[in-house]
């Protein structure tokens, strides 16, 4: 049975999956065979495994830096909000049901055993699990039938390390009232801290981490500086928003939505020289891009109407019809249809106009379709017609069924023999997320676009893979030499007997 190591935070976004991550790729590197495992996520952002089941995309993130396959026993509950105070739960890779928050809290307890099988079984196949918590440690509304935080260290019988985010202030509160609120027997599964996002001379904290020892009787494991490296997080998509980028030659608007989903399609398109991804909220901000691309979406009928009623909806027609390339992914694929019919009430009902810019009709269905496919761009037409013949690697996730009209023309051949998406002029639609990581489909695309516009890339052989291996190892680096790692893996060894 593995040994276990759990990280949790004083709040959201104080870094634990990057962190998560970066001890992945390090016990790695250090010869275990090593997972992550998170009992339940919550995100708009999914992947889709080789055996056609959904799981959440920091854990897929994880599973590449431990070097091992994603698999659906990483992270067993994965709930995908859609609306306010309701999520869709997806219990070991399948739609559970639809239902209220406060339903869901009813029914947690029965969930326990279901988490565990999971655990269980992926601990019976690895050397160490490096847990991750959600939100914060200290949630103390929501301890009872906990299996996130504490509960799920209970149940693993993991130490845990608890991060504070020191970027946003407040590190010695934060640390000191999550380590103090805590009942006794939770206090004394955290084993050490560690301060992370630390911006400036490591020296000028040297007093602080002797205070938070001292105040919280914990050791602290070291602090993290603010790293550059580029890995995916399942809340980075604001960070994305504010990424500049130097000396780019073509420019792409993303259409940033109010329920975007799986943003991470993007990712190779943002680290390719020369390229720059700006995520679009305001019509104004469109601009003259070479390419703009509409993502999916968890809500697919309520975000096109927001886009109608804030004037995007139109300035991308206008676009469009000066010869701007459109490409629409998943719920942006079926947008720029001509209808977009919930009969199923999937997303509340009713029927509404798509954009008109392709000639589809898509039907929302009950079923949800997940699947990984291998494809081969059809014959294509307009501005990336070199894109004819590129193969490509993806996954569709979607409840909706889009059918061609007339003699429309599709944009992929799937493996199988199935046709996916459609082309009209220089407007696509597709429903393959993974569209761009695909270097031959990529690499077409954007020396069209680059032809278009009387522009060269100065690379054309961007290797994304080995890229995000960089990356994976440059984080690696720099958290193994921030962290105190003789201390992290005594209290893996000792686990929760751990004593400073």
């Amino acid at each position: 049975m593995a040994k276990a190591i759990m990280v949790q935070g004083t709040m959201s976004n104080a870094g634990k999956s990057i962190l998560v991550s970066a001890l992945c790729r390090i016990f790695k590197q250090d010869g275990y065979r090593v997972a992550p495992f998170k009992s339940q996520n919550m995100a708009l952002n999914s992947f889709i495994t080789r055996d056609g089941l959904e799981m959440g995309r920091a854990q897929v993130t994880q599973a590449e830096a431990a070097g091992v396959e994603p698999d659906v026993r990483m992270n067993p509950i994965l709930l995908k909000p859609v609306h306010d105070q309701g999520s869709q739960v997806i219990l070991h890779g399948e739609v559970l049901d639809t239902i209220t928050a406060r339903n869901y809290y009813a029914m947690k307890s029965k969930l326990k055993p279901e988490i565990m099988k999971a655990y269980n079984s992926l601990a019976s196949a690895f050397d160490v699990i490096v847990l991750e918590g959600a939100g914060s440690a200290a949630e103390l509304n929501l301890s009872k039938d906990d299996f996130v935080n504490m509960g799920m260290a209970k149940m693993a019988n993991a130490p845990v390390l608890l991060v504070g985010d020191i970027d946003h202030g407040g590190i010695f509160a934060q640390l000191y009232g999550a380590v103090k609120i805590l009942p006794k027997d939770e206090h004394d599964m955290i084993k050490a801290l560690i301060v992370n996002k630390f911006r400036g001379d490591m020296a000028l904290f040297d007093d602080g981490v002797k205070i938070l020892e001292n105040i919280c009787g914990k050791p602290v494991a070291g602090t993290v500086p603010y790293l550059d490296v580029d890995i995916d997080d399942e809340d980075s998509v604001a960070e994305r928003m504010a990424r500049k980028s130097d000396a780019a030659v073509l420019d792409i608007a993303v259409i940033f939505l109010p329920h975007i989903s799986n943003f991470t399609d993007f990712a190779a398109l943002e680290a390719t020289p020369g390229v720059r991804v700006r995520y679009v909220k305001e019509s104004y901000r469109l601009g003259k891009p070479d390419l703009v691309i509409i993502p999916g979406s968890k809500s697919t009928i309520f975000d096109l109407l927001r886009l109608r009623e804030c004037g995007i909806e139109a300035g991308i027609k206008q676009l469009a019809h000066r010869g701007v390339p459109v490409i629409g992914i998943c719920g942006g694929y079926q947008m720029l249809g001509e209808s977009i019919s919930d009969t199923a009430n999937t997303e509340g009902g009713g029927c509404v106009a798509g954009m008109g810019l392709l000639p589809v009709t898509t039907e929302f269905a009950e079923e949800k379709h997940r699947t990984r496919v291998t494809a081969a761009a059809a014959n294509t037409g307009g501005i990336l017609a070199p894109l004819t013949g590129a193969r490509l690697e993806g996954y569709e996730i979607h409840m909706g069924v889009s059918a061609l009209k007339g003699d429309a023309k599709p944009l992929l051949t799937l493996s199988n023999g199935a046709l996916d998406g459609c082309q009209l002029g220089s407007i696509y639609g597709t429903y393959l997320h993974g569209f761009f990581d695909s270097a031959e489909c990529r690499d077409r695309i954007l020396n069209a676009l680059a032809a278009h516009a009387g522009v060269s890339l100065a690379d054309t052989s961007f290797d994304f893979a080995a890229y995000k291996e960089r990356n994976y190892d440059l984080l690696a680096q720099g958290v193994r030499d921030a962290l105190d790692m003789d201390l992290i893996c005594r209290i893996l060894e000792e686990g929760v007997n751990f004593v400073q």
